[in-house]
């Protein structure tokens, strides 16, 4: 028993060292959207050529955070590996909720980010637009790179397979089936983790409002 033991265990830390190269990396790529969204959308700044360049590379890194959704496919090799449902239940499981989470967070708060930014311009009709185009680009991009394994970066480093390639494999029946799926569960993930984070955010800045306003009640009360 305690030799099973022992041996479960340590496929366990196998495993699990496996995977934090790949889920370091991929949450690495995932936070450079964000990242970005503050410096160009929550930083009042002019429209020069570097923030339209830092634009461009946002959006082309975007796709990057709810592309942790498909790793899902990593943790069915994991359960076969490592065959405890205890351990898959305590160990497995809750590791690859909190980094497919983090990374979608990334994604729901840039796409806030790009909202505040409209609003702040006198654009708030277009946030709804925005939400489902990018919704859309992204469901290409998650296809690209989990079945062409394309890169971000390819943008630059081969532009041309990018787009022949990318274009001619996308306008298939069953890419074009796949992409609509990803964009029926990023629109559908994205609006109810949305209305988490901004209640969130609302429920601890009342806190913070509230606190002040007790405290100035305190001392007037005290006086």
């Amino acid at each position: 028993m305690k030799a099973e033991l022992i041996e479960l265990v340590s496929k366990v830390l196998q495993v699990l060292q496996i995977n934090m190269s790949w889920m370091t990396w991929n949450l690495f790529l995932a936070f450079i959207p964000l990242a970005l969204s503050v410096w160009l959308f929550r930083i009042k700044r002019g429209r020069s050529w570097v923030w339209w360049l830092g634009f461009l590379v946002f959006y082309a890194f975007l796709p990057n955070a709810p592309y942790l959704l498909t790793d899902i496919i990593h943790l069915i090799d994991d359960i076969r590996t490592i065959q405890s449902v205890w351990m898959i239940t305590l160990v497995l499981i809750p590791v690859y909720f909190l980094v497919i989470m983090a990374g979608f967070e990334a994604y729901v708060i840039s796409l806030i980010n790009v909202g505040y930014y409209l609003h702040r311009i006198g654009k708030s009709q277009w946030i709804v637009w925005m939400e489902m185009i990018t919704h859309a680009l992204c469901a290409v991009g998650i296809y690209w790179g989990r079945f062409l394994r394309f890169n971000s970066w390819d943008f630059i480093t081969q532009p041309d397979a990018l787009l022949t390639r990318g274009i001619e494999e996308t306008l298939g029946k069953q890419p074009l089936v796949i992409i609509a799926i990803t964009f029926a569960i990023l629109v559908g993930l994205h609006w109810l983790m949305k209305r988490v984070t901004l209640g969130f955010v609302s429920r601890n800045s009342k806190s913070i409002n509230i606190q002040p306003m007790s405290i100035n009640s305190n001392s007037h009360n005290a006086g």
